[in-house]
């Protein structure tokens, strides 16, 4: 017999103006909005070493020229310690770290700074990664750079954003930087990965027999860094626009949802957002710790662009595919009425091969098909 539904928990919706304050934190208009750099431009000098560059010390120099104090400042590019010595600031050459000289080198022996203890407060072991020189400058000059491009965050924010920052886009690059390895000696990887911003950096360096066609002689070797430089800093932009503007005002979204899991269903194991496309995931297993959630969240119901209620399930954390329990088997790569009849759901339109999502109709309908998973734990 037909399923007797009750209609969606609508107050889970957070009217605009609540919603505008929970999601931001922050006082004063468009927190979240990038702001066009302003300011003089810096009479001091910053120095780096010549020949081959990388995306390391190309990264580092656009960390510092998008801070008040370096901005836009002059690069001078050389291994000569002579020529290096009287310059305001020197990364990735000298064999020196040393903060209050403005020296950022990790070529030295005996160094092992790192951004921090690990992740999640290092329970899962020490960062992978010794920070590079970029990684160094990031440590120091970070949050200056964030508060450049976006003035009306809130220091709660700028926290957060440097700390993702460094999650999703520093640590990749101090680890090829500094030759770890993405994944386990004794795993052999079926193929090779080589668009990344390290490999675009890298194939910017002149040729070995690379001619200018109008000159005839080796490319300006200074001229391609400030083009790696620059490539650097909009793959950098490019993923701070997205933790800033997108997933961070996420962040009050999923933790009303996560409050009022209850309102969803008794169990506490469901939680539905009004619509799709947000950036949820990191959010929830973050706020499920600060909340104390226990049991952890299972499923998540939410609209997609065409307004199918889409029930998903939530992978475990660290992993790309486990989930913490899918859909059942016998619904998996079945459609509409077939998987209807399946199900006993009205509304089904389909179920993954791989059981992580399916979608119904309605709200109604996908809640129950995250309860019918819940029932077979």
């Amino acid at each position: 017999p037909p399923l007797t539904l009750r209609a969606p928990p609508r107050p889970l919706a957070m009217s605009s103006s609540s919603s505008s304050a929970a999601a931001s934190g922050d006082a004063g208009a468009a927190p979240f909005k990038r702001a066009k750099l302003t300011g003089p431009d810096s009479d001091l000098v910053i120095g780096t070493h010549s020949g081959t560059f990388q995306a390391d010390e190309a990264l580092g120099v656009w960390l510092l020229r998008r801070t008040p104090k370096f901005r836009n400042a002059r690069v001078v590019r050389s291994r000569d310690p002579s020529v290096l010595a009287p310059l305001d600031i020197v990364i990735d050459v000298g064999g020196v770290y040393d903060h209050e000289k403005l020296r950022y080198d990790h070529h030295q022996r005996g160094y092992d700074e790192r951004f921090d203890e690990g992740k999640d407060g290092g329970k899962d072991g020490p960062r992978c990664t010794k920070l590079s020189a970029s990684g160094l400058v990031y440590r120091h000059y970070g949050r200056d750079v964030i508060r450049a491009h976006y003035p009306a965050l809130s220091e709660k924010h700028v926290e957060l954003a440097y700390e993702r920052m460094y999650n999703s886009f520093m640590e990749a690059i101090d680890a090829v930087d500094t030759g770890v390895e993405m994944m386990p000696e004794d795993v052999k990887p079926i193929y090779r990965e080589r668009t990344g911003l390290s490999g675009r950096v890298s194939r910017l360096n002149p040729r070995w027999n690379e001619v200018d066609e109008e000159t005839g002689a080796r490319p300006d070797e200074d001229a391609r860094f400030e083009l790696a430089s620059d490539v650097c800093g909009s793959d950098f932009v490019s993923m701070l626009t997205h933790v800033v503007e997108s997933d961070i005002p996420a962040r009050g979204y999923v933790e009303a949802a996560l409050l009022r899991r209850e309102e969803v269903d008794a169990s506490g194991e469901i939680v539905a957002f009004e619509s799709g496309g947000m950036p949820w995931r990191g959010h929830l297993y973050d706020l499920e710790k600060e909340h104390g959630v226990d049991p952890l969240i299972k499923f998540v119901l939410y609209t997609d662009v065409s307004g199918m209620w889409r029930v998903q399930a939530v992978t475990v954390e660290g992993k790309g595919f486990e989930n913490r329990l899918s859909l059942p088997e016998e619904w998996r790569g079945v459609r509409d009425e077939d998987l209807t009849g399946i199900a006993g759901i009205p509304g089904c339109r389909f179920c993954h091969a791989a059981g992580f999502i399916g979608g119904n109709d309605t709200y109604e309908g996908a809640l129950e098909m995250a309860r019918a998973a819940l029932a077979r734990k």
